[in-house]
């Protein structure tokens, strides 16, 4: 049996702290005599990965070994789970990306490990420009159960949350069909109604996908469905806290909104992220410029085309943006959307020894990794 001790600060109280790992799980936390030094967290978890460092995961050409790659570059990133998210696509090549991950986590034990499933976001969207965003208008359909029925058989039930949104017909049936099977329904990439919204919780939505971002350029003052979706208790909210997609006063204002409790950070990062400055023809945003401060942009226009920056750097950033202490902007990273995952990223006995050692000083505009722990396995920051 191998006992590991890990000593570090405590993210909450500054003090030391140390964790007694054996095996893969954590076998006790005692106060360790620290007054510096790294802190020591549990591991990051991103519900909304497209893709890094030139890995895409959306471009139809998804192979197990490019699923597997990718997952090694999270550890080095602070992140122990994460969601593979699928935008939409044809029909085709999303059974095949299905099929590529279940594939990765068949022969891969740290993919197995570190995705719990998969996201899908779309193909089930409003097809207007704006809400859509950068997902391909030919591609976008009405809910299909039969679909769904086809990634889950690919898979072997995989898809574990989809997004879309709830202005189509009959899309209570809809959602109620899918929460039945245990998959998570996130509302996202919407025109929907105040109404329709309601009725989306109802029958058992229960996520915002990436709040404030896949909306038209404006809206009504009041009602719409940003107001709508932060006003319901029953769902909780993801945020792109990049200092891109959402200015530090609107997401401030909106995390006061829906509370921290009910409040989850993701990166949404793409392909694109982690790679050098310069132009890039994508096979989805065509040509995307990738500036020197990681902005990513439709070539020639002010819009955005995707997030670059890692889960670590959101967590830093959105210290100074709303006001937060680290362990507040932790929780959002952590524990929050965890609950999602089977209740990771929390620090306690016989839980999972998910964790990081990372240095941060107060305006810092990243957390740096020094070290990654997955069920007890190290892996160094990159």
């Amino acid at each position: 049996m191998t006992t590991t001790r890990l000593a570090g600060r405590d993210t909450v109280t500054g003090h030391g702290l140390c964790i007694i790992v054996t095996e893969d799980r954590i076998a006790a936390l005692e106060p360790a005599e620290l007054t510096s030094g790294p802190y020591l967290a549990a591991g990051l978890i991103d519900l909304q990965v497209n893709g890094y460092r030139g890995l895409d995961l959306n471009d139809g050409a998804l192979t197990p070994a490019r699923v597997s790659e990718l997952t090694r570059m999270m550890p080095g990133l602070g992140v122990t789970t994460y969601l593979p998210t699928l935008i939409t696509a044809s029909r085709a090549s999303l059974l095949s990306a299905l099929a590529a991950i279940a594939e990765a986590r068949r022969q891969d034990p740290l993919c197995a490990r570190m995705i719990p499933f998969v996201h899908v976001e779309g193909p089930f969207l409003a097809p207007e420009d704006g809400p859509r965003g950068g997902h391909p208008r030919e591609h976008v359909r009405s809910p299909d159960l039969d679909e769904v029925a086809e990634w889950q058989h690919v898979s072997g039930d995989l898809v574990g949350m989809i997004t879309l949104s709830p202005h189509h017909d009959q899309i209570e049936t809809f959602i109620r069909a899918l929460t039945e099977q245990g998959i998570l329904v996130a509302i996202g990439h919407t025109a929907a109604t105040a109404d329709q919204i309601r009725c989306a919780v109802a029958a058992g939505a229960r996520l915002s996908t990436h709040l404030g971002n896949g909306a038209a350029a404006t809206l009504p003052r009041h009602p719409n469905f940003i107001w709508a979706q932060l006003a319901d208790d029953r769902l909780d909210a993801g945020f792109i806290a990049d200092g891109f997609h959402l200015p530090a006063d609107t997401f401030k204002a909106m995390l006061r909104a829906k509370g921290l409790e009910r409040s989850y950070l993701v990166s949404d990062k793409t392909a694109l992220g982690g790679m050098p400055p310069g132009i890039y023809d994508q096979p989805i945003g065509g040509r995307v410029g990738v500036g020197s401060d990681g902005r990513l942009s439709v070539v020639g226009t002010p819009y955005l085309a995707g997030a670059s920056r890692p889960l670590r750097q959101d967590v830093a950033l959105a210290i100074g943006m709303a006001d937060l202490t680290l362990s507040q902007a932790l929780q959002l990273a952590t524990r929050n959307p965890g609950r999602f995952v089977g209740n990771r990223g929390r620090l306690a006995v016989g839980e999972a020894a998910d964790l990081i050692l990372f240095d941060w000083d107060g305006g810092a505009a990243s957390l740096d990794i020094r070290e990654t722990y997955v069920a007890g396995e190290k892996w160094r920051g990159d």
